[in-house]
Order: structure tokens, then sequence, then C-alpha cells
């Protein structure tokens, strides 16, 4: 420290500081600063989405209750909707239609129910998904969290609804002459496939939702197309049997017919393993590897912006 007199007045100056001359990157460094609301690390991510598993499960399941609680019939609507959409879709595309076509009414009915309530299933997951940060934006900012658990709470909800519904679908498989058999337990498989691919999905629209949160007025339009391409209301082959074959492949390698086919298979005793493309399991699997750890992934990689701007 030094003095200076001028006029009778004391000035001192101060020793310079250590930390003189440090970039703001290294004092943060050697103080064990972070950056607020920074991107963890892979791992680091997927450990703290861990931790708050049983969070994740009590959001889904409440979402889930809360959903109908305005409805005089409740949870119902849980079932109800989907019959009604099967009822729809039956006598438009199966009786004036005739959409099902190298099948009979045993096995056309459970065929077009099981793909109605599968392919709700992955609707409700990107409908959900889309808006999983756009709608929560309160949430996201009043709080620190994983902001992944979002889309898949919301997926997980789909998938306790569509467990809720399979009462009813077995109900109607057994109804028209399909009795449990070694070949329902592939339905375990096959629907965690499905959960997982659904979960990537929900997360790759929930990053796009975030930033343009009017793809969710455009969803619907996408979602009806796909249901039309993917033969939720008729045998892709036999409808087109006629066209050339490529046009086809294309329709039933599509994740949503894949998966559709691969619980048609397991329920219902007149739908064959003719009816499913060539390594049906190889493809569903690669449908959930590709998407369930490409969509973590891409979601994550946006984790310090949702919620800013």
């Amino acid at each position: 420290m030094s003095d200076t007199h001028q006029g009778g007045a004391v000035a001192t100056s101060a020793p310079p500081s250590v930390d003189e001359g440090l970039s703001s990157a290294a004092l943060a460094a050697k103080y064990g600063l972070s950056v607020s609301g920074a991107r963890p690390g892979l791992l680091e991510y997927v450990r703290d989405l861990w931790s708050r598993r049983h969070f994740i499960l009590a959001f889904s399941s409440a979402k889930l209750t809360a959903q109908y609680s305005q409805a005089k019939l409740g949870q119902v609507w849980q079932v109800a909707t989907p019959l009604l959409n099967a009822l729809v879709y039956y006598l438009i595309f199966g009786l004036i239609l005739g959409a099902g076509r190298g099948m009979t009414e045993d096995v056309y009915i459970p065929f077009l129910v099981t793909g109605i309530f599968v392919f709700t299933f992955t609707q409700s997951s990107v409908m959900a998904g889309v808006r999983a940060i756009s709608g929560n934006l309160g949430l996201v900012r009043a709080l620190h969290f994983p902001r992944a658990t979002l889309p898949i709470s919301f997926s997980l909800q789909q998938l306790q609804q569509l467990l809720f519904s399979m009462i009813v679908l077995v109900a109607v498989a057994i109804a028209f002459g399909s009795y449990p058999s070694l070949r329902w337990l592939l339905l375990v498989p096959a629907l965690f496939l499905q959960f997982v691919f659904n979960t990537g999905l929900a997360m790759i629209v929930a990053r796009m939702g975030a930033k343009t949160p009017d793809l969710a007025q455009l969803m619907p339009f996408i979602m009806r197309t796909w249901m039309y391409a993917s033969g939720v209301m008729f045998s892709i082959s036999a409808m087109l049997a006629d066209k050339p074959a490529w046009i086809a492949d294309v329709l039933m390698y599509n994740p949503a017919a894949v998966y559709m086919d691969l619980i048609r298979y397991s329920l219902i005793d007149g739908y064959g393993a003719e009816n499913l493309p060539s390594h049906v399991w190889m493809t569903a699997l690669g449908w959930a590897v590709v998407f369930g750890i490409g969509g973590f992934v891409y979601f994550w990689k946006a984790e310090e912006r949702y919620g800013r701007g």
C-alpha cells in the first residue's frame, strides 16, 4: 500500500489483487463456479434422471388421473374413446369400403380395434410430447430439474392408459375367438419396444415444439396422415396387392405399422406370421434403438435452452 500527500489529503492505493488478470473462465474454475442452467454431461444427465424416477412415475400417474377428472364418466373415457373410434372406422371402412378384404369378421374386428388402440398409444405420446416444454413453461422456469422428465412422464402416462385399455382389447380378442396362448407373451417385448420408440419420438417433437409452438397445431394433420399410411383400418399387403411392391414395403416397415402388426400377431389367432414383414423383430428393435437413443441425445443437447427466450 502507498500513501500520497497532496494538499493535506491522503490517498491510498490497494495492492493488486491475486485474481487480477484472470479470465472469467479461470475465475470460475478457481472458485468452483458453474453457469446457472448449463447442460450437464450425458452420463450425469442420465444419473440425474434416474434419481428422479419416483417423480416421473408419480407425475405421470397424477396426469392420467387428472385427464378425465372433469368428465362424469371419468377414466371410462380412456377405453370409450378408442372404442367409439373403432366403431366409426368399422362402419366406414369395414362395411362401406370393404377394407377388411382377405380377412373374416372374426379377424377383422379385433384387427381394427387393436390397430386403433396401438396407434393411439403412439399418437397420444407424440401429441403430449410436442407440448411437454411449451405447455409447462411455468414449471420449467421455476424449478431446476432434467427437462427430459416431462416427455418421459407423458409417454409413461400414455403407456399406463394403454395398459388399462388392454383389458378391453383382450376381451374383444377373446369374444372373436382368439384365446390366450403362449403367443400372447410376445405382447410384453412388443409394447416395451413401442414405448421406447414413442418416448424417443416424444423427446424429438418436445425439443421442436419448445422452439416452434405452432408445431402443435400442425401435428394432428401429420398424425392423421401417418395413421392412414400405417394400415390401421386395412391390411397393407392386401390393399396394395395390385400396386408396385416397394410401396407396400415402405408402408409395412414404417414403425407404427411394425408395432401394430406385432401386437396383432400376438393377440389374434387368425393373423399369422405371413402378414408380418421379414425380420420384423429386428426392425422393431432398430426403430426403438434409433429413436430411443437418438431422441434422448437430441433432446439433451438443447437442455440449457428450454424455457428461455
